[in-house]
């Protein structure tokens, strides 16, 4: 059995928050949440990125090059690149080929797999972390975000992402 089920509303907020930044304009998608935060862009940008760092990178799954991030580990929206301002449509398929790597662990994933142990030693001593981590992390950093991304189009009167459509 795959891991799937325990994800079940994944696939639900991934098309609020793609149905949510398609309908931006770039003048919104300028938006931070305060001062010091980055744009909306970014985040946006980040969240689609860091899949591909952690389940590529991190966890050797196959499919960075089919995104706008086959060198996530050094060249994120946000972490790494204020200055290449992304579109709606760019942030769009960034989100789409992105999540094709989600799904793909979904459905390819078993919950006896999630106990297994990745290492990178080369990456220092804080990477090792088993492979229930690495989906986990990458679940509850798409909704983190889409929290941070809701505070801000809240703030400017605008329609938030529906979680729970």
């Amino acid at each position: 059995m795959t891991i799937r089920p325990a994800y079940e509303a994944w696939p639900t907020y991934q098309r609020g928050l793609r149905a949510a930044v398609a309908g931006l304009t770039d003048e919104q998608l300028a938006i931070r949440p305060s001062p010091e935060r980055w744009p909306l862009w970014a985040t946006i940008g980040h969240l689609a990125c860091q899949r591909v760092f952690w389940l590529c990178d991190f966890a050797g799954e196959p499919g960075a090059e089919t995104t706008p991030f086959p060198n996530a580990g050094y060249d994120c929206p946000g972490d790494d690149d204020l200055e290449h301002v992304l579109t709606a449509d760019q942030l769009v398929e960034a989100l789409d080929s992105t999540f094709r790597i989600v799904e793909a662990c979904l459905d390819g994933w078993t919950m006896e797999m999630l106990s297994e142990e990745i290492r990178h030693p080369e990456w220092g001593d804080d990477w090792t972390h088993t492979r229930g981590w690495a989906i986990q992390r990458v679940f509850s950093h798409d909704v983190y975000h889409c929290a941070e991304v809701n505070e801000a189009l809240s703030r400017a009167g605008l329609p938030q992402i529906d979680l729970w459509d």
